[in-house]
């Protein structure tokens, strides 16, 4: 039966809800971590580092600040029914702070030899701190059996409907840092540039980096740039690709207006995308309305479908819903225990 016609009483009410992470969250958190296979710098497979990411969050969901600073906003997909947490992801308020945010950028030379005459063109990876003061979304993670059902997009939009309710709290450009490729032997890009100045695996790097910060990037990282033609052929191939597992997460952030521009994440080669905030998809084109009650023996079958967000900072919440609008306000059909009176922004599927 087409949803869009079915009846109120042959649905049943989604149970999803993205909500604020919270301390007592700890033990579901960790054991989605051990599902990531490593390499989800925001979702680490570490108590320790878990639970200073859930402090980070409640002590910046308390803050009383008006410009971004260095706040985290950790975000968890919770099922209603049973209190199971299936997915994660994360807003940073501002990047390169306390540490500068390293990325490569690949530019491209064009050398000439007039006595050979021969002209070639060849890309070089950069050192930069261009996303320095940006906001960034990151850590996007779903439980392997939850990948279904259009829940990935619940819990990647409702990213942008908090920053949209709390526009004063993010920066006027954000980034998403996108895992890169990883083999059989590890990321290739990391193999083959990390490795060597590190003298550490991936996956021992990665684990510093979450625990203790990326100052030792500063210290050991080099200055000049890198000639990508004398990279192995795999480290070349790797650069700018999308980890296997992160593709779906990539369109839905093209959808919502990310664009890759040149800029690879310096450990593992996976591409950094940006965006204006301002133009993101969901802060365009969401909608403010008021929630009224329904009227009596009005047709519930006839709601269109929504992404719902209400309540500020630890009471935020984001839900999908059926929605009717009306002249001064909208109704909900599942969610219809919400108090009426409560001021919600919106999002119409199809938009």
């Amino acid at each position: 039966m087409d949803d869009a016609v079915s009846s109120h009483s042959e649905r049943k009410t989604d149970p999803w809800t993205v909500r604020l992470a919270r301390s007592d969250d700890l033990e579901q958190l960790y054991s989605l971590a051990a599902h990531t296979g490593g390499g989800l710098l925001n979702l680490p497979y570490d108590r320790a580092a878990l639970k200073k990411r859930l402090d980070w969050s409640a002590a910046s969901l308390a803050c009383d600040i008006e410009t971004p600073e260095n706040e985290l906003y950790l975000l968890v997909l919770e099922n209603g029914q049973n209190g199971m947490i299936a997915g994660s992801a994360c807003i940073f308020s501002r990047i390169g702070t306390p540490w500068p945010f390293y990325s490569y950028k690949i530019a491209t030379h064009t050398h000439v030899s007039r006595e050979l005459g021969r002209t070639f063109s060849t890309r070089l990876l950069h050192l930069v701190n261009d996303f320095d003061g940006a906001s960034e979304v990151g850590g996007l993670f779903l439980h392997p059996d939850y990948r279904t059902g259009g829940l990935g997009s619940l819990l990647a939009r409702s990213r942008y409907l908090f920053i949209a309710r709390h526009r004063e709290r993010f920066a006027d450009r954000v980034i998403a840092d996108l895992r890169g490729y990883v083999s059989a032997e590890g990321p290739p890009f990391w193999n083959a540039v990390g490795r060597i100045f590190f003298g550490r695996d991936f996956a021992e790097a990665d684990h510093y980096n979450a625990l203790h910060g990326n100052q030792f990037i500063a210290d050991l990282m080099p200055r000049y740039p890198i000639y990508i033609d004398l990279l192995p052929e795999a480290a070349r191939a790797s650069i700018g690709r999308t980890h296997d597992l992160a593709v779906p997460a990539r369109k839905i952030l093209e959808g919502e207006g990310f664009v890759y521009d040149g800029y690879i994440d310096i450990f593992d080669g996976g591409p950094t995308l940006s965006a204006s905030t301002k133009n993101l998809r969901t802060l365009r084109e969401s909608l403010c309305a008021t929630v009224i009650p329904q009227e009596p023996g009005s047709d519930v079958s006839d709601g269109r479908r929504a992404l719902i967000s209400a309540g500020h900072l630890g009471d935020f919440r984001a839900w999908r819903d059926r929605v009717t609008e009306k002249r001064h306000g909208i109704t909900l059909h599942d969610r219809t225990t919400l108090r009426q009176g409560t001021d919600v922004l919106y999002l119409l599927s199809g938009q």
